[in-house]
């Protein structure tokens, strides 16, 4: 895992400023502390930098930037390509290939010099970012994985083109002359769902690569050329092509060929030369994932955790049971407040831009305490999106199928009744136990209450889902000029897909590499850790797509084909309980170990001096949490996270 930054001229007089180039790289020193690598050939066109995190083939021969073996092409490369080794064969049989060493990346030039980049990239199986100058076109090409995975963030500026890995990379670029400006659709979609959308920027003029996509750049200055290659659209709509199996099929059958599908990849993605490990939260993801590492591992696979002292939120016990199980070495991190109080200085930091999932928090705890032991860690991340694993997906469907058909009078009053279920039962509620007694999490509690309150105001099943996804219907209100979210994928264009699989398709295509990815990525890449998702290879995607709905969604439950493979490997009494997801209570945190610090950042003077939030509303809402007369955390905490950002940058909208 590495970093990358770079820049075009793209005039005739303009020339890439080394100085400014290996300041970008520095700016990723924490995506690629093992070395650096600059290259800006003759005639100053075109420059590249590289921060390594040496992961496969430690040596010299591995580092970059790096040219092919005729000097025509030249490449920096973020990420792993799991099936290189299969490439290389591929490439052998077509003639003996002189090879300096055993790194994916010189793999990946060799292909390229030998297929193409867009036939390479359709053959490779990875996650990646990367760069590549064309001295014989004289062209630059940057890709992105087709999952969105890793990042990739593009600027144009006054003469040149420039690109890095994360946002603050590209400051030095941005900040040579007129100030950016803020792109306040971008902010109030993160105000709405607390994070910034992939396709935008918080920052007008820029935005990040679309996954799966290749954007081609030359030097003349004229207009990019961007083209998708494969992504998850491509995917999808190729498995169902395929045909989609039968239901009647049987769950035996379709586990054992997923199943099968899984293996391959994890084993893939197992290929190291440095200390390797797995996130172990108990579910059925990560536990998944877990059970066929140990099952190939011929030693004990190593396994990290994160426990809450708030029961209603800890997990850690389930993996530990599950851990046991295996015969994992498994460890268990425990988030205290204080802890929570120690990572929240970082976090503008680490994310580059306004970031809001309050999971952040025991994501950026996690990965730094399993860098003391691992280099790189496998995860279940993307299993919940392509096999149908979030709640949304198994009750949304039904709740807005009772819900449209209830009496008008009934429907204006589920609101209220959601909003005293979350006060009375659900997290800091005034029934302390309650929802113990209920045999239910306090997560689980609220969620069954903003379902509900969500389904009763809506018009649409589109706008259940655009609820849910959203922690209010209007941001403006809390912005001092009005602004409304950019629309996040097309339900329209999903009408093929059943209900269930369209809110799939988007999560897709949005809270994924929105939300999930740029949360693990940013948290491990801050502590130099590589994390690896089986269920993001093209593999695993065309697998689950070629599925029945029914093989997913089952009896009430989602993933269901992903349970009936675990089963195989775990007892059904380890897994079985309500989804908690990676949740925090920061609703009550804000009331109580970090009240006093979102005090100090929502000052009145403070918020009018960041010239984008809007003082009144913005105190009038801090003063509904703190009174407990509602619970606003999760709204809340996206405003925090912007403000933080904001006095970070020192930026407003006029720049």
């Amino acid at each position: 895992m590495c970093g990358i930054a770079g820049i075009l001229a793209t005039t005739a007089a303009d020339r890439v400023s080394e100085p400014i180039l290996r300041e970008m790289a520095a700016a990723l020193r924490h995506r690629g502390p093992d070395a650096e690598g600059v290259w800006i050939p003759d005639g100053g066109r075109v420059g590249l930098g590289h921060r390594r995190l040496s992961i496969l083939d430690l040596s010299e021969a591995g580092a970059q930037p790096m040219q092919s073996q005729d000097a025509r092409f030249t490449l920096v490369f973020n990420g792993e390509i799991y099936n290189h080794l299969e490439l290389r064969k591929d490439l052998d049989a077509g003639g003996a290939h002189g090879w300096r060493g055993h790194s994916d990346t010189e793999t990946l030039l060799a292909a390229i010099s030998r297929w193409g980049l867009r036939d390479t990239l359709r053959r490779a199986r990875g996650m990646f970012a990367l760069a590549l100058w064309d001295a014989e076109e004289e062209s630059l090409a940057l890709a992105r994985d087709r999952m969105g995975e890793k990042p990739l963030y593009l600027a144009r500026r006054a003469g040149v083109f420039a690109f890095a890995s994360e946002l603050p990379a590209l400051r030095p670029v941005l900040d040579n002359g007129t100030p950016p400006r803020l792109d306040m659709s971008a902010i109030a979609g993160q105000i709405a769902t607390g994070v910034i959308p992939d396709s935008a920027c918080v920052l007008d003029g820029v935005r990040k690569l679309r996954p799966g996509t290749i954007l081609l750049l030359r030097p003349d200055g004229g207009d990019p050329v961007e083209t998708v290659y494969e992504d998850f659209d491509s995917l999808m709509r190729r498995a169902r092509a395929r045909g989609v199996a039968s239901p009647d099929a049987g769950p035996e059958a379709a586990a054992s060929r997923i199943e099968n599908v899984l293996r391959d990849v994890v084993s893939s993605q197992m290929i190291s030369d440095v200390p390797l490990g797995s996130f172990l939260s108990g579910g059925i993801d990560s536990s998944l994932i877990t059970a066929l590492m140990q099952e190939i591992s011929p030693g004990q696979v190593k396994t990290f955790s994160i426990g809450f002292d708030d029961m209603g939120y800890d997990e850690s016990r389930h993996a530990e049971a599950v851990a046991g199980h295996l015969g994992t070495e498994h460890r268990t991190f425990r988030l205290r407040e204080e802890d929570a109080l120690s990572l929240i200085p970082d976090l503008a930091r680490v994310y580059g831009e306004p970031f809001a999932d309050s999971s952040q928090i025991p994501t950026l705890l996690l990965c730094r305490e399993a860098r003391a032991h691992v280099t790189v860690a496998l995860t279940g991340d993307g299993g919940d999106e392509i096999f149908g694993g979030y709640n949304r997906h198994v009750l949304a469907p039904r709740i807005w199928s009772r819900m449209s058909r209830l009496p008008s009078v009934l429907k204006r009053a589920a609101p209220g009744a959601g909003r005293l279920m979350q006060r009375l039962a659900g997290p800091g509620g005034r029934v302390p136990g309650m929802a113990g007694r209920l045999g239910l999490s306090a997560a689980v509690v609220e969620k069954a209450a903003r379902f509900g309150e969500v389904a009763a105001g809506s018009s649409s099943l589109r706008d259940v889902y655009l609820g849910l996804t959203r922690h209010c219907d209007d941001p403006s209100v809390y912005l001092q000029a009005r602004a409304a979210p950019a629309p996040v994928g097309s339900w329209e264009a999903l009408s093929d897909l059943q209900p269930e699989e369209r809110m799939m398709a988007l999560d897709s295509t949005g809270y994924l590499p929105g939300d999930i990815l740029v949360k693990v990525d940013r948290a491990a890449m801050a502590a130099s850790l590589e994390t690896r998702a089986p269920f993001l290879d093209a593999r695993t995607v065309e697998a689950a797509w070629s599925l029945a709905l029914s093989h997913r969604i089952r009896d009430g439950l989602g993933k269901a084909i992903l349970r009936d493979i675990l089963f195989r490997h775990v007892p059904r009494g380890l897994i079985e309980r309500p989804k908690q997801g990676f949740a925090v209570p920061i609703g009550a945190w804000l009331r109580g170990p970090l009240r006093d610090w979102a005090e100090d950042l929502l000052d009145r003077e403070r918020l009018e001096a960041g010239g984008c939030l809007a003082a009144d509303p913005v105190r009038e809402l801090w003063s509904q949490h703190l009174s407990a007369r509602a619970d606003r955390g999760q709204l809340l905490w996206s405003i925090l996270m912007l403000q933080q950002w904001l006095e970070e940058w020192a930026l407003g909208p006029g720049g």
